[in-house]
């Protein structure tokens, strides 16, 4: 038979058939219309041509395909709780019927016995794994699962839904559709794993499907409803409703499986008070508790984090008869139930004091003020006349002087115009108050309350031990210790901002911080809480640039006292084994003895001309100068003088800023030979001070000389035979010295006798002290924030594990680990990002919330009331187990003494309730109120509300459609709350013999 083919143009993009066959088609339709204009041409549309649906139904075989999903199952029988406890898989992906997008998903429970062996293994006549399931008692009413495998115990599925932007499946003929083709892609595959369609509208969580196996067939449907019919309130209405539905033929009817949940939940929890009191800040910063207090940051919730204690009363595997449930009277009193289980239900984002402070913190730093703007005046009001004379200060202060300047400073001015600020100052325009204020600077600077000029008293006695873990802490942020003035600063900054005016209070404390910091500066007070020596560069810059300008103190103190005593100089000690960037601890720039006048910026000619002539002459001792002490028995090598190790200048110290700044000038130099040249004159400034200093200190030595006390490995010294036949030792310069255009070569023929007191200094304390002034004095709130980011961070988190210790929480230390590898991580980086820092906040609050969920627990259950000491063990590991599972199995259910204590919140909580018709009001139906408690007395409050959720689960195997049909199982899971009712059945027939 001859086809003629025509298709479909929307299904191909065009028209495409036989050449042949479109030229004669064409002729008959030209003879058709010359000839009889009524006659008509027909064509014949070629409907082996693939439609949509098949397409569709294709589309869904060759996932099942990819997936290997064809043929039978193998599994173990489930165990007990598997299907909450176990590790569970999905597997996603897109199919489209025409334009519609549908979205298919594969959930499975892992098992290693399933996974060792082959899907392909089929067994004769096996039934489905999900039929097997169906019938498992091991897992009713798992507390954590899919809602699929709650209604119908399965341990593999795949559901096929909507897309994320499509419209629900609303109509009845696009389900029936979309349940044809499940039905025909399971029986073309072979696939016995059950395939659902989500129907109607998605916040119904509404399925249809079925399962496939060898003669056998299962039918999943649903009914859901806003509120369940009168008649099928209780489970002999339900019973009703299963046995119509599965219509057995045999008389009498297999016995039917039931196993019974009642849900009730405790929301009033007045009848506890609630531990956690918020803290009275107000007396804090009135000044009626020590200033010490404002290092303590707040921890707790201010209201109970726990909403909701949901009691769950099962009833398991109960027969037919047993037990009796009506519309007219109950056997099922919750205290009777064999098994009790309970799970918490926290409060969606409780207000937790210490989560409150660190987010208002973080907010700063989005702010874009400066102190100026925020406090509405210039922070320093000067007239004409006097900022002229700070800019002559400046000039004075950048440019060596002969003379002191004490009267001419920065310093002077600021503290004059601080004095005038506070004078036009009104006590009503401050964000602080002035109590509040000197509370905080007391507690920032508690040497203020003794000598300023000698704080060491104060700093031995209040150090921490530094030898814990969390002293340490600080590495890993990069914030700073806990006991110094940047971490107090971090405090106050966090306590001012969240209870006194915000940003405002927040400029004007870090105002007087500033003021304070000249202040100790020009009057040569250290700071306190700050370690000595150089900036810690494992801290954050704002405490490294505080350690700076202590260093620039403890300079201009070593100098004023060396001038005021005239002690003797003193220095380190040069290295004995290394190189020429290092030096050796544990001397400072106290060893000076000349004061800042004395150091200059060159030699007089004169000058000159005497060094010259001291050094022609080897053996002067006249000319000796800046000497320490001898170094060991050594001589120089021209001379028998000793070999004397001089005075010499400490490098300067740097912080982090300063250190990438250098390194930027230093790599700009570039690669050539000049760039090279000056990158190396550069580096050596110290090299060559030290230079300096060695031949004032030894008249007539040689650059040996200088090797053997400042790099020992590279003057080689060999044992040699003489020529009277003596060993005798002889030294020289190492390979690296003697290299043509060796920068120590070259430093020490330029280097003259000129002892350290005389030499350029090589750290301008003056001028880094001024630096730094200038650096805090510029930086905004926002600016300050960050910097104090990290401190806040630590702090918050030595607070956590203060008070976790107390709690003893496993998942509260697992947390904390977290937390702290995700702040060490992100804090490393100079600019983190502000939107993952928001992220360490919310997890330090979750972890807050969670240690106050259990002392919320505590209380309830009067861990620390009194008990037996056994009860009081049992109920310590009850708690602990409601924080870090979904749901706990009550030990004796309502005779245990959890148990006990649960029946007692809820009786409390029922004789607040004032009248009955207020009960009815939490009733799901209206005639829960005679039936709940067990009571027969209706006037008599009972002990339990109504259950807000009743979950009723039938089973049983029966032959179906026909008498001599297999059994097989069925089931009906019934759910009924206040708001819905839901039947979720799913029925299986033979479709060999029916």
């Amino acid at each position: 038979m001859l086809f003629h083919i025509f298709t479909d143009a929307a299904h191909h993009g065009g028209t495409s058939f036989p050449t042949m066959h479109l030229e004669r088609n064409k002729h008959r339709a030209k003879m058709a219309a010359d000839g009889d204009p009524e006659s008509e041409v027909f064509e014949i549309t070629d409907f082996t041509t693939a439609s949509e649906w098949e397409r569709f139904i294709s589309r869904v075989e060759e996932v099942l395909n990819d997936w290997k999903l064809i043929g039978s199952g193998v599994g173990k029988p489930l165990e007990k709780g598997e299907l909450t406890s176990g590790s569970w898989e999905e597997h996603t992906q897109e199919i489209n019927f025409a334009d519609f997008r549908f979205i298919i998903t594969h959930h499975c429970l892992k098992q290693e016995s399933a996974e060792s062996q082959s899907r392909d293994e089929q067994e004769e006549d096996a039934y489905p794994l999900a039929m097997q399931d169906l019938l498992c008692m091991n897992n009713d009413f798992p507390p954590r699962a899919h809602c699929l495998v709650r209604w119908f115990g399965v341990r593999e599925f795949l559901v096929i839904s909507p897309g994320a932007n499509c419209e629900a499946v609303v109509s009845e003929s696009k389900c029936n559709l979309l349940l044809s083709s499940v039905s025909i892609a399971l029986a073309n595959t072979g696939c016995q794993v059950p395939l659902l369609v989500q129907i109607q509208q998605k916040w119904r969580k509404v399925y249809a499907g079925e399962c496939q196996g060898p003669g056998v067939r299962t039918d999943f449907e649903m009914v859901h409803l806003r509120k369940a019919p009168g008649q099928y309130t209780h489970l002999s209405g339900l019973l009703d409703v299963f046995k119509n539905k599965i219509g057995c033929p045999l008389t009498p009817l297999p016995p039917i499986s039931i196993s019974i949940r009642f849900t009730f939940v405790l929301q009033d929890g007045q009848q506890c008070s609630w531990p956690q009191q918020p803290p009275d800040f107000d007396a804090l910063l009135a000044g009626e508790v020590g200033g010490v207090e404002f290092g303590k940051l707040p921890f707790g919730a201010c209201e109970d984090p726990i909403s909701e204690l949901h009691l769950a009363t099962t009833w398991p595997n109960l027969t037919e008869g047993i037990v009796v449930d009506n519309d007219v009277y109950s056997d099922l009193d919750p205290l009777q139930a064999p098994h009790w289980s309970v799970r918490v239900r926290k409060a969606d984002n409780p207000q937790c004091l210490l989560g409150e402070f660190l987010m208002e913190f973080f907010k700063l730093c989005c702010r874009k003020e400066t102190s100026e703007e925020i406090l509405g005046r210039s922070a320093v009001e000067e007239e004409g006349k006097e900022n002229s004379d700070i800019s002559q200060a400046l000039s004075k202060l950048t440019e060596p002087a002969a003379v002191p300047i004490h009267k001419l400073s920065v310093s002077s001015m600021v503290h004059s115009a601080r004095k005038r600020i506070r004078r036009n100052r009104r006590a009503e325009e401050s964000p602080i108050n002035n109590d509040v204020l000197n509370s905080i600077l007391l507690y920032l600077f508690p040497d203020a309350a003794l000598d300023k000029a000698d704080s060491s008293e104060v700093r031995s006695t209040q150090e921490p031990a530094r030898d814990s873990e969390d002293y340490h802490l600080y590495n890993q942020l990069k914030s700073a210790p806990s006991d110094s003035l940047t971490s107090r600063l971090a405090l106050c900054v966090c306590v001012v901002n969240f209870h006194h005016g915000g940003v405002r209070a927040v400029a004007h404390l870090w105002q007087e911080f500033v003021l304070e910091m000249r202040y100790r500066w020009e009057n040569n007070c250290l700071i306190y809480g700050l370690a000595g020596g150089a900036p810690d560069l494992r801290c954050c810059l704002l405490h490294q640039k505080l350690q700076m300008l202590n260093c620039c103190i403890e300079r201009k103190r070593a100098r004023d006292d060396g001038r005021k005593s005239g002690a003797s100089d003193r220095s380190r000690l040069g290295p004995e084994s290394a190189g020429p960037a290092e030096v050796s601890p544990g001397k400072s720039w106290d060893s000076w003895s000349d004061s800042e006048e004395e150091f200059f910026e060159c030699l007089s000619d004169t000058e000159e001309m005497k060094d010259t002539e001291s050094e022609k002459k080897p053996g002067s001792k006249s000319r000796a100068e800046g000497r320490l002490q001898p170094h060991g028995k050594l001589t120089l090598l021209k001379s028998p003088e000793p070999l004397y190790i001089p005075v010499t200048q400490e490098p300067a110290p740097m912080t982090e800023d300063l250190l990438e700044e250098q390194s930027e000038v230093l790599a700009k130099l570039g690669t050539s030979a000049e760039g090279a040249h000056l990158r190396a004159r550069m580096q050596s400034a110290c090299l060559l001070s030290d230079m300096e200093s060695f031949k004032a200190a030894n008249p007539g030595c040689c650059l040996e000389d200088f090797v053997r006390w400042y790099s020992p490995r590279d003057y080689v010294e060999e044992e040699e035979v003489d020529e009277a036949g003596q060993t005798v030792v002889r030294g020289d310069l190492s390979a690296r010295m003697k290299i043509p255009g060796n920068m120590w070569v070259e430093a020490w023929e330029t280097a003259k006798a000129t002892p350290a007191r005389r030499q350029k200094r090589l750290f301008d304390d003056t001028k880094e002290a001024e630096k730094v002034l200038h650096y805090l004095s510029q930086q905004k709130p926002s600016d300050l924030t960050r910097h104090l980011m990290p401190c806040v961070l630590h702090a918050a988190l030595l607070k956590i594990k203060e008070e976790e210790a107390t709690e003893d929480i496993a998942s509260v230390r697992k947390a904390l680990q977290q937390v702290t590898a995700h702040a060490s991580k992100l804090l490393r980086h100079p600019n983190p990002d502000f939107k993952k820092l928001e992220d360490v906040i919310v997890q330090m609050s979750a972890v807050e919330a969670v240690i106050a969920c259990s002392r919320s627990l505590k209380a309830k259950f009067g861990i620390a009331g009194g008990q037996r000491e056994d009860d009081t063990d049992e109920l310590q590991r009850f708690v602990s187990c409601l924080l870090e599972e979904p749901e706990v199995s009550v030990v004796g259910a309502g005779r245990g003494p959890a148990g006990s204590i649960i029946h007692k919140l809820f009786v409390s909580s029922q004789r607040l309730v004032d009248s009955s018709d207020e009960a009815a009001l939490l009733a799901p139906m209206e005639d829960e109120a005679g039936r709940s408690g067990g009571t027969d007395d209706r006037k008599a409050v009972p002990d339990f509300p109504p259950p807000a959720g009743r979950e009723v689960l039938l089973r049983t195997c029966v032959p179906r459609p026909a008498p001599y049909s297999k059994a097989l199982p069925q089931r009906l899971f019934c759910v009924l709350t206040r708001d819905e009712f839901r039947l979720a059945g799913a029925f299986s027939s033979d479709t060999c013999f029916f």
